[in-house]
C-alpha cells in the first residue's frame, strides 16, 4: 500500500542492504547509461562490465547521473516535502486510484513498470499495488524526491536520472511505463516498452485549480495542452483512451500551502506573498482539482 504514515527526515538513514535487494530486483531492466552494457549489483554500487560504477545513496536510490544534467529542473526539499505532506493527506486519492486502474487494466503482464519524473514515487506505489510482484523503477532528477521514492514501496528501484536524455533502460524491457506532470520523450518511451506494452500520461486539465489561478498569482494550465501530449509521442504510439477527471477539494490553510508549494508555482511567487494570500482566503478553500488522463498502445516500428 501506499505509505501514509507521517513523512521522514529526508536524512533519515535507511538500510542499505533492503533497498540493495530491490535494485538487484530492478537492475535486470536497466542498462548503463554510458556504455547501454548490463549493470548489476556489487557493493554500494550499480557497476557494468565495463567497469563503469554508480554508487548508491545510503537512502536507498542509485546515482547514474553523468557530466551535467538539468538540475535546475529538479524539486527543491521543499517542494518535495509539501508534495509528501499533500499527497500523504489522500486529497489527490482519485487521480492514483484511476492511474491504478488504468494500468492494471492495460498491463501486458511482463516487464517492470517505469515511473519517468516519479518524484516521490506515490503514483507509481499506487500502480504497483494493483500488480503484485512486479518490479518498479522510478526515474527523477531530484535526490531529494528519490530519497522519499526508494521506500515509498517495497517494489520500487529509485535512480537519480535527468529523462530529458536516453533512458538508462534496456529496450523493450518495460511493460506499463507512466508519466505523470513529466516531460516526454516519445522516442525514448517508444524505445523502452514492449511491442504490447501501454504508455499512460497524466496533465492538468485547463481548469485545474481555476479558483485560485488569479488569487494566488498561479501558473495557468496551456489550453493546448492535450494537443502538446499528442504532439510529444508522435507517430510512435496509438490513442488507446483517455479519461476526464474532476474532483472537489476542501482544503484547510495549511493544505493549500503544500498544494501551491509541491509545483511549479512555487518558482514564480515569493513565498511571504503567497503567504499572505493564502491566508487572506476563507477557510475552508474550495477549489477544483482536474486532470487528462491519456493511454497510448506501441505503434510497430515502420
Amino acid at each position: 500500500m501506499i505509505d501514509t504514515s507521517p513523512p521522514e527526515r529526508d536524512d533519515a538513514p535507511v538500510r542499505l542492504h533492503h533497498h540493495g535487494r530491490v535494485l538487484a530486483d530492478v537492475v535486470p531492466y536497466l542498462r548503463c547509461p554510458i556504455c547501454a552494457d548490463d549493470l548489476a549489483v556489487e557493493g554500494t554500487a550499480l557497476r557494468c562490465p565495463a567497469g563503469h560504477t554508480f554508487d548508491i545513496a545510503k537512502q536507498g536510490y542509485a546515482n547514474l547521473l553523468t557530466g551535467k544534467a538539468h538540475l535546475g529542473t529538479a524539486d527543491t526539499p521543499e517542494m518535495v516535502a509539501a508534495r509528501a505532506d499533500f499527497l500523504g493527506g489522500g486529497h489527490f486519492a482519485p487521480l492514483a486510484e484511476l492511474v491504478a486502474e488504468r494500468a492494471a487494466a492495460l498491463d501486458p503482464g511482463e516487464g517492470c513498470v517505469l515511473d519517468a519524473g516519479a518524484g516521490t514515487g506515490h503514483y507509481l506505489a499506487a500502480v504497483l499495488d494493483r500488480l503484485p510482484g512486479r518490479p518498479g523503477v522510478a526515474l527523477d532528477i531530484s535526490k531529494h524526491a528519490l530519497r522519499r521514492a526508494a521506500r515509498a514501496h517495497p517494489r520500487i528501484g529509485a535512480l537519480a536520472w535527468d529523462v530529458w536524455r536516453p533512458l538508462p533502460v534496456r529496450t523493450g524491457a518495460v511493460g506499463v511505463l507512466i508519466d505523470v506532470f513529466a516531460p516526454r520523450s516519445g522516442a525514448e518511451f517508444h524505445r523502452v516498452l514492449r511491442p504490447d506494452g501501454a504508455l499512460i500520461v497524466v496533465t492538468p486539465a485547463p481548469h485545474h485549480l481555476g479558483e485560485l489561478v488569479e488569487r494566488l498569482g498561479l501558473l495557468s494550465v496551456d489550453e493546448r495542452k492535450a494537443d502538446r501530449v499528442a504532439d510529444s509521442v508522435g507517430e510512435r504510439f496509438a490513442p488507446a483512451g483517455a479519461w476526464s477527471l474532476d474532483f472537489p477539494l476542501s482544503l484547510t490553510h495549511a493544505d493549500a500551502a503544500s498544494l501551491v508549494t509541491m509545483g511549479p508555482s512555487a518558482r514564480h511567487t515569493e513565498p511571504e506573498i503567497l503567504r499572505a494570500r493564502i491566508a487572506a482566503l476563507a477557510e475552508p478553500v474550495k477549489v477544483t482539482a482536474a486532470f487528462e488522463v491519456r493511454a497510448f498502445d506501441v505503434r510497430p516500428e515502420s
